[in-house]
């Protein structure tokens, strides 16, 4: 079998493709449906001809095949996903649970407030829950994930700015910030502008003070930045840009590093976005919809996105379009709710002492990482870390071995490949996150695996470049697959 850019070593398990037989089937639907024929009661446009060399495979066949191809899968129910900056951590089911609790899953975003005020409840807490973790004021939780949280950040600065006519129209943007942050600036008109870091990867005060004029709107800085640094300077340059007019917008994705430890809000920050998905034990990526909460200082809460969700009087809880200088609506009806009740069922199961020894435990845990590598992989900046650290490729690269070749050799150890050539500063980055969620033991075993990899590329360095070995499908020839994806299968073809 051939796939697209990719080459398919040898499996045991039949395919799909080469079982069963004429006629065999996987399913039966009856002769008469409610309103007649069956053919008749299902609608024309789902109905598909026949398809040539579709296989026709009974029912075990079929399950057993898409059950053999879920445990191809990789995913933090089955071992450690040390993807730097993206916080994949391990999530406790009981909030998954709680987003199953009838109430809420089968709440209608059209149904009365009167029959929704536990929802309402729990998204009024929620806001005052991450305003208190961060120390704002407000919060929104509209912002469906942290890219549409910056995009509101910045669009609450410029209506900021337009209301008190003020014509600024530069962000400061660092060269460790996510790599979103431009394109929020730029979809609200701003124009970005490059900052470069210092030595020891992180902002220098200077460096901001030499930047800054009437024009400058802003800076976003991500803290801890993409190196996995705290941003030791933060609340002198927070300084710097109130003195000149200028406004803190904090890139809080990496609050994984800081929950329960640091308020950016007492750094001088005035706008921050979080991403549940990261740090408040939600799915991430293709496991389900995001959450970017937007939380900012008071200076800001007349513009923030309608509706808001407020307590009245007589204790009933409502939403509340009356904001004649809001933003507007920045999603159908108010965020992804049910990501929402998953961060609010963590933050009460942790407690402020649990959230702070999560923070704790995943900064503990990625320091102990760049310790034991230390020596084995180039470590650009020598410095405590937060919750992830970065190498890079440099020693393995006089042998050949590059961080391409590293990250598919994990994989043959059981592990998920971590961040790779990200951060952009530093080339041939290897960035690894650990989490609060990995034991002792299973980091031992990650970092062994690391180790192995270091030494089998001074001894035989092609094993390295040749894999991965032990997978389904060896490695992918990755431009042809961006470039040219194959999707979906076709009838009459062997991809």
């Amino acid at each position: 079998m051939k796939s697209h850019g990719i080459t398919t070593l040898s499996i045991q398990e039949p395919l799909i493709f080469d079982q069963g037989s004429e006629k065999r089937c996987a399913f039966s639907l009856p002769d008469e449906g409610r309103f007649g024929p069956i053919e008749q009661s299902i609608p024309k446009h789902w109905i598909r001809e026949e398809i040539e060399g579709f296989p026709e495979v009974s029912e075990p066949e079929l399950v057993r095949h898409f059950t053999r191809l879920s445990t191809w899968n990789y995913g933090l129910d089955t071992g450690f996903y040390p993807l730097g900056s993206c916080t994949m951590k391990y999530n406790p089911k009981v909030n998954e649970e709680a987003a199953c609790i009838p109430g809420l899953s089968g709440a209608h975003p059209y149904q009365p407030e009167s029959i929704s005020q536990g929802a309402l409840r729990l998204l009024y807490d929620l806001e005052r829950y991450l305003s208190e973790i961060t120390g704002m004021d407000r919060c929104t939780l509209q912002p469906a994930a942290g890219a549409q949280g910056e995009l509101c950040g910045m669009m609450l600065i410029r209506a900021h700015l337009e209301r008190n006519g003020s014509g600024r129209r530069r962000v400061l943007i660092p060269d460790t910030s996510h790599g979103t942050n431009p394109a929020s600036v730029a979809m609200c008109g701003f124009e970005a502008v490059p900052l470069k870091s210092g030595t020891k990867g992180i902002i220098e005060t200077d460096a901001v003070r030499n930047l800054m004029d009437d024009d400058v709107a802003a800076i976003m800085v991500t803290n801890p930045n993409t190196l996995g640094l705290f941003e030791k300077n933060i609340a002198e340059i927070a300084d710097v840009v109130h003195k000149q007019g200028g406004f803190v917008y904090c890139d809080g994705a990496n609050l994984n590093a800081l929950m329960g430890m640091v308020k950016v809000g007492d750094l001088g920050v005035d706008i921050v976005h979080m991403n549940l998905h990261k740090t408040f034990s939600t799915p991430h990526g293709g496991g389900g919809p995001g959450a970017g909460p937007v939380a900012v200082k008071e200076t800001f809460a007349p513009f923030l996105p309608v509706p808001e969700v407020v307590k009245e009087k007589n204790g009933i809880f409502a939403f509340n379009d009356d904001l004649p200088l809001s933003i507007g609506k920045l999603k159908s009806f108010y965020g992804n709710f049910l990501v929402c009740v998953k961060a609010y069922s963590y933050i009460r199961a942790m407690g402020a002492r649990g959230l702070r020894q999560a923070t704790q435990t995943a900064v503990t845990n990625a320091n102990y990482i760049r310790k034991r590598l230390e020596g084995h992989y180039h470590l650009p900046y020598d410095d405590h870390c937060m919750h992830e650290c970065v190498f890079t490729d440099r020693l393995q690269k006089k042998r050949g071995v590059t961080t391409l070749d590293i990250a598919k050799s994990i994989i043959d150890r059981g592990f998920h490949p971590p961040t790779i050539y990200f951060p952009l500063v530093v080339e041939g980055a290897l960035m690894i996150e650990p989490t609060e969620t990995e034991s002792r033991e299973e980091i031992d075993r990650f970092v062994e695996a690391m180790i192995d990899i270091a030494e089998e590329t001074e001894k035989n360095p092609q094993n390295i470049k040749d894999s991965p070995r032990k997978t389904k499908i060896g490695r992918v020839d990755e431009v042809t697959a961006a470039r040219k994806p194959v999707l979906r299968w076709s009838p009459g073809t062997d991809e």
